[in-house]
């Protein structure tokens, strides 16, 4: 359970009807095989201890004695094991038949948990047979092989597992999901983290992506884990078919889902940790409180979960290319729309973009382009303004003034060299130093040159730096830091590259194409540094380190609230087979070191719309004192090495 992770199953057992004995030895020998996967949380379907489809057989007092009887023998199975076990059975009391979900840990039974939606309709005839359960929960006294036992029984149960701090977990059965109050709802805002779900629905064309729909949107709403475990092989198919299509989501992913008819275990890592974080910074969440609830408590030791999730190594970027088509189309259209309106409100007469022939200023200009032909603008009006300076390459150059060709909008050349020359003079610079001073005067050179032709024109200075520069720190104060719309503030440096290859492809012009393509293959680079031989001498990923490494950092701390601890390990994972721990470790310390001292230009950024679920805006996302101290991360990161 370490770093919040619990493994949770969802198994589908071989069953036959009306055979408790049976079907209580299927269950065992899967269990074991959870539990041997590591599993801590494992859930059967409903009623699987005789199985869903035994119909009058319900009222069999013959079946029931004998389906307590195997519950008893399962629990006892339990007896060595960490796992809580979830199993579905009917029971009476009182005089009355229940659907209940008997929960099993360490040889006892802890807890029954009857259904609360009892279905009597199409080919559901629940009502015949069960009673709806009552949610305060009372005393079930059941007579075992030791004796008489008292097991708490109602709705209003969670069992809490110690292991891991806030790791509570709920219990409804089939029909109570597609309600419109579900008992879920009531266990999370009591505090259930995880709910599990022992269903039993049958197969219908379509009905698989409306229970798809369901689990995923029950994660998100109530922002939990969730285990689907369905009746699949073995139930009768005298009318119906089961499938035994297991899920497990975590607020609204879809962690592992079964391919039904194949009676799957499906396994899935849930993180506590990241749940509880959401339900922290979602103000809306209001828990109402346990009151009317009993938790039973779980013992569990702690232990490091073997993890089987995939950790997404560029979390900003969807992995299939359909979605993350859609998503650049949208992506661009945000950014597009935002500076449509600041163009509007400022009723600005020209844009001015520097543009160096790099990945950055180019998304800017692409986005420009866009906004002019959403206001039916000339694109003339979009002035780009090439600086060559001393690291500047003919490679950057050519491709600067390609680009602004290629898309029709005016482009100036201005040599800054002179003039950077004059200004180390003045403030007594050696020209052969090559320090800061000497790489941060040109780029506050070229803001000044492009706010002084703003204000020459009427115009705007489009910002062009991205956000993973911005969580780095890396841009000059007053220099490229500085805009007076940036549109790439939030997008991610892994992001770009798509946003750019997907106009490339979608621009239908041979000649645009051609430069982005060129521009997507060219090292990043400030150029500030003269070249050597003409090439670039100065490569960005050398010097603060790759940024897929500092992006899959950035979402993982900002986004998910993780340690530095859990951020190594998980990249670790992620990153496997790509870069050494030691190589991970390196730049994640320079990502937490400058993270932290460097808020203080993200703390006064020019406005730029927010396009992701992560952003470094003051006036947002992020409300960060500029002198907080990075110490208790850096500390921890040196405990591991």
């Amino acid at each position: 359970m370490k770093h919040g992770f619990i493994k949770a199953a969802a198994v589908t057992p071989k069953i036959r009807v009306a055979d408790p004995v049976y079907n209580g030895e299927q269950i065992c020998k899967r269990m074991d095989e959870a539990a041997a996967a590591g599993a801590r949380i494992i859930v059967f379907p409903e009623l699987c201890l005789t199985g869903y489809t035994c119909g009058d057989l319900f009222m069999q007092e013959v079946l029931l004695a004998k389906a307590r009887e195997s519950l008893f023998a399962v629990a006892e199975h339990t007896r060595n094991m960490e796992a809580l076990v979830f199993v579905g059975v009917p029971l009476a009391r009182d005089n009355k038949l229940y659907n209940v979900a008997a929960a099993l840990h360490r040889g006892r039974i802890i807890g029954l948990v009857p259904k609360s939606s009892i279905p009597a309709y199409g080919e559901f005839y629940e009502g015949r047979h069960f009673a709806p359960g009552s949610r305060e929960p009372v005393t079930y006294r059941m007579c075992g092989p030791a004796g008489e036992e008292s097991v708490p029984f109602g709705t209003n149960l969670l069992f809490g597992i110690d292991a891991i701090e806030g790791l509570k977990v709920g219990c409804e059965i089939c029909e109570d999901i597609w309600v419109p109050a579900s008992p879920a709802a009531a266990h999370a805002l009591a505090g259930a983290t995880v709910i599990v779900n022992l269903s039993a629905s049958n197969e219908t064309v379509g009905k698989e992506e409306y229970r798809q729909m369901l689990v995923r949107s029950a994660s998100a709403r109530l922002i939990t884990g969730y285990v689907y475990a369905s009746a699949g092989e073995g139930e009768s198919t005298q009318d119906l078919v089961f499938g035994g299509d297991n899920m497990i989501a975590e607020n609204g992913t879809l962690l592992g889902r079964a391919v039904r008819f194949e009676g799957q275990t499906v396994y899935g890592d849930i993180d506590i940790h990241r749940l509880q974080h959401e339900r922290r910074r979602m103000s809306t969440y209001v828990p109402e409180g346990a009151e009317g609830y009993l938790t039973v408590p779980v013992h569990m030791e702690k232990e490091e979960t073997p993890l089987g999730r995939i950790f997404a190594s560029l979390p900003f970027v969807p992995r299939d290319s359909t979605l993350r088509d859609r998503r650049c189309d949208e992506i661009l259209a945000i950014q597009s729309y935002g500076l449509k309106k600041r163009w509007e409100h400022t009723g600005s007469k020209k844009a001015v973009i520097g543009l160096s022939g790099g990945l950055d200023s180019t998304l800017a200009l692409l986005v420009t382009v866009r906004a002019f032909d959403l206001l039916a603008l000339d694109r003339r009006n979009i002035l780009t303004v090439t600086m060559p300076c001393f690291g500047t390459t003919d490679r950057t150059y050519e491709n600067a003034c390609k680009l602004a060709g290629a898309v029709g909008a005016s482009l100036r050349e201005i040599n800054i060299e002179k003039a950077v020359r004059q200004h180390f003079a003045d403030i007594g610079q050696d020209m052969e130093n090559r320090d800061v001073v000497y790489e941060n005067g040109q780029a506050r050179e070229r803001t000044q040159v492009l706010m002084d032709i703003a204000n020459q024109e009427g115009g705007l200075v489009i910002g062009t730096g991205d956000m993973s520069e911005l969580a780095l720190g890396w841009a000059t104060y007053n220099g490229d830091h500085m805009s007076m719309y940036g549109v790439n503030a939030g997008v991610p440096k892994t992001l770009v590259r798509h946003l750019v290859r997907y106009c490339a492809d979608t621009c239908g012009q041979a000649g645009l194409r051609e430069v982005l393509l060129d521009i997507l293959d060219t090292p990043v680079s400030p150029e500030l540094l003269p070249p050597v031989d003409g090439v670039i001498a100065q490569k960005t990923e050398d010097l603060v380190g790759p940024y897929e490494l500092h992006d899959f950092f950035l979402y993982y701390m900002l986004r998910c609230g993780f340690s530095p601890e859990k951020v190594y390990r998980l990249a670790r994972l992620s990153f496997a087979g790509q870069y050494e721990d030691a190589v991970i470790m390196t730049w994640l310390k320079t990502f937490y070191r400058r993270f932290f001292s460097q808020q203080f230009k993200r703390s006064c950024l020019p406005d730029g719309p927010k396009v992701g679920s992560v952003a470094v805006s003051p006036r947002g996302d992020l409300r960060m004192p500029s002198d907080a101290c990075g110490r208790i991360w850096l500390e921890e990161l040196e405990r591991l090495g």
